[in-house]
């Protein structure tokens, strides 16, 4: 059991981990009382991402421990493609405060659009979570089988 602990404890500091990500990057970017209004508008879907992520991490780390597969590393490329895309689209619901700051860059346009499709991104979001979920999870059932059918 201290394995299966391992991986929860695992997938709750992965997700802690990119909650501490959206709070550092918008509270450099945008200013404490911002991300905080912006968190409050948006809670369902930051939580749902930072939750969704944490399980990838947690599978994957049950994963790495019950299969010794040369395969494990589709499923590494699967949670950290799922991650960044949960890490974006956290930070895309309050990029529109980057106007602020990218106007020499050009960038208000790009901006401006990412900002207009919030909600979208934050559900893409939540699709490549759930992708991943789905994925890992099913590559932990097949190890999980071929262990369980080996000869002892």
């Amino acid at each position: 059991m201290p394995e299966a602990a391992k991986s929860i404890r695992g997938g709750i500091i992965a997700s802690a981990g990119l909650l501490g990500t959206y709070f550092g990057v918008l509270g450099l970017v945008s200013g404490w009382t911002a991300t905080v209004a912006q968190f409050v508008a948006f809670w369902p879907y930051i939580v749902a991402l930072a939750i969704g992520f944490g399980a990838q991490v947690g599978l994957y780390l049950r994963l790495k421990q019950v299969s010794q597969s040369r395969h494990q590393g589709h499923c590494v490329a699967a949670a950290s493609d799922s991650g960044t895309t949960s890490a974006v689209a956290m930070l895309a619901c309050c990029t529109h405060y980057l106007t602020n700051i990218l106007p020499v860059l050009g960038a208000v346009a790009a901006v401006s659009l990412v900002a207009q499709y919030q909600v979208e991104l934050l559900w893409i979001g939540l699709a490549f979570n759930a992708a991943g979920l789905v994925y890992i999870g099913h590559r932990l059932w097949q190890a999980q089988h071929a262990y369980a059918e080996r000869p002892a």
